[in-house]
């Protein structure tokens, strides 16, 4: 299995939740629930970000402990990925609204001690 560098999973966090943040700025829950389009968005790079994180935690697990809920977003993927019928949107947004700024400020220090 070839080495995989940690920054690559750092980037493509930091570039989703960069995009997140941007992108659901003036919008609202009721926004997420009412349009196809903009939920699936979302919700792809938010697998993304779960995505980089088990990768990142698989070839680099000390630097994947250094994000605070780093457990949380991989479980959280595989609900966006698996559980999509079971998905609450009220949890979506809480986490676009509330937990991204803090990931993207954690990607972002652990990227510059690499």
């Amino acid at each position: 299995m070839p080495f995989r560098d940690p920054r690559k999973y750092l980037y493509d966090i930091i570039n989703c939740c960069e995009f997140l943040l941007d992108f659901t700025k003036s919008k609202t829950v009721e926004d997420y629930k009412n349009d196809r389009a903009f939920r699936s968005a979302v919700e792809r790079e938010l697998q993304i970000i779960g995505e980089a994180i088990t990768q990142l935690d698989r070839v680099s697990p000390q630097i994947a402990d250094k994000i605070s809920e780093h457990r949380n977003i991989i479980g959280f993927r595989n609900v966006l990925v698996h559980g999509y019928d079971s998905l609450n949107p009220d949890t979506v947004w809480d986490v676009v609204e509330n937990k991204l700024s803090e990931l993207l400020s954690q990607a972002k220090n652990c990227l510059k001690q690499l």
